[in-house]
């Protein structure tokens, strides 16, 4: 048995976020469980992944769970060396894991008026001053870790580390409510929404069933500021391909990008290409090759 990590909904669950993330810069493989949020379902999964009480919660090989993130940054970055979960030199890795824990731990009011939903983006969310104090905080934190350790590369400290998957979440949530943020942390907030891992994380969210109407808020919204994903539409086939991109099966779903139709095993391997099709490396190589 290889890892498992139990997750809730893709589009509104932060700590899954932040834990599925290191798997996948990590590139260490992994099998996801979700469980909807605030749902028999998710009381179901957590059952399954006790003695964790919240998500995300990991499995490790030999059987034992363990939850919280950064315990499970720690685990990984003791197992898999290779995957450099936190940064190389001891200084940036002190300082990163510093981070990482105020992080965890703090910024409330910035959790509580503005909950990670990838699903919509607000024109203004009206922060109040505890909100905008905690910007100013995660600005300062940031700056930090560029100015004194990213040498080279856009990430906190140069190369992606665990840090920038604990940050990941409030990019989304600068992002998501049009939060005022300075040039440097904007551009930070650039960079993790262009983030391929991110582009899939978010766009197979997006077909996670109907909206959490828990995360809905009366604000103007707008289009979320993310990469422009490419058009495409829904169709019936036949299509190019015989074989799914994904898994190889073969074709039953399809949609149509430029001149070609496209197939694919199921409707999950359709719609989360559908949502962004840049995210998928295997599409895009077999889209290249007609």
């Amino acid at each position: 048995m290889g890892y498992q990590l139990a997750i809730g909904d893709r589009s509104y669950s932060s700590w899954s976020l932040r834990g599925w993330l290191m798997f996948a810069h990590g590139k260490i493989e992994v099998e996801t469980k979700m469980g909807r949020l605030y749902s028999p379902d998710f009381t179901r999964l957590m059952g399954e992944f006790a003695p964790a009480r919240l998500a995300p919660a990991l499995r490790l090989p030999e059987g034992q769970v363990i939850g919280e993130t950064l315990a499970i940054a720690e685990t990984l970055a003791e197992r898999h060396p290779e995957a450099q979960i936190w940064p190389a030199d001891a200084t940036a890795r002190a300082v990163a894991r510093f981070m990482a824990a105020e992080m965890h731990a703090g910024f409330g009011a910035l959790r509580n008026h503005c909950a990670m939903n990838l699903r919509i983006a607000y024109a203004d969310c009206a922060p109040g001053p505890e909100v905008l104090a905690d910007l100013a905080r995660i600005e300062e934190l940031w700056s930090l870790a560029r100015r004194n350790f990213a040498v080279a590369g856009p990430w906190l400290f140069g190369r992606w580390s665990a840090a920038d998957a604990f940050y990941a979440p409030v990019a989304a949530r600068i992002a998501g409510h049009n939060l005022p943020v300075g040039r440097e942390a904007a551009a930070y907030v650039e960079t993790t929404l262009a983030d391929p891992a991110f582009r899939q994380w978010r766009a197979v969210g997006l077909t996670e069933g109907p909206d959490q109407q828990a995360y809905r808020r009366d604000w103007p919204t707008r289009p979320w500021p993310g990469p422009t994903p490419l058009e495409t539409e829904a169709c019936d086939g036949p299509s190019v391909n015989a074989s799914c991109p994904y898994s190889g099966k073969p074709v039953t779903h399809f949609l149509r990008m430029g001149p070609h139709v496209w197939g694919f095993c199921n409707a999950t391997c359709r719609d989360k290409t559908r949502a962004d099709p840049e995210a998928w490396p295997a599409f895009m190589d077999m889209v290249k090759k007609h």
